[in-house]
């Protein structure tokens, strides 16, 4: 478990400067880099569901090898069917969020 955390504060800390440095391509660069607040919100937002599709990508394939390699194992087959569906669930939960601040930024524009 602390070698988790370990590497998700690595992988955070290495995946800072591309956040805070991330530019829309829609907008003009400025002095500071991002221009406003909205821009930056959209930069981050971009980000995180490239990184979430990318997550996504990655558990269906973990549960396509699970079960490429289960040979017929009652055990191995129950869990890489959980491993599908803890990653279709994964996906519902990131699309929901995702329309949610869809939402959101829609009804704050009006």
């Amino acid at each position: 478990m602390k070698k988790i955390k370990i590497t998700l504060a690595s992988l955070g800390a290495l995946l800072l400067p591309v956040v805070v440095f991330a530019l829309d391509a829609n907008t003009p660069p400025t002095v500071g880099g991002i221009g406003n607040i909205g821009n930056l919100i959209t930069s981050i937002e971009t980000f995180v569901w490239m990184i979430f599709g990318a997550i996504a990508v990655i558990s269906f394939v973990v549960a396509g090898i699970l079960f490429l390699t289960a040979g017929g194992a009652p055990e191995k087959v129950a869990t890489a069917r959980t491993a599908a569906i803890w990653g279709i669930a994964g996906i519902v939960v990131g699309i929901l969020a995702y329309s949610i601040l869809a939402i959101v930024g829609t009804a704050m524009h009006v």
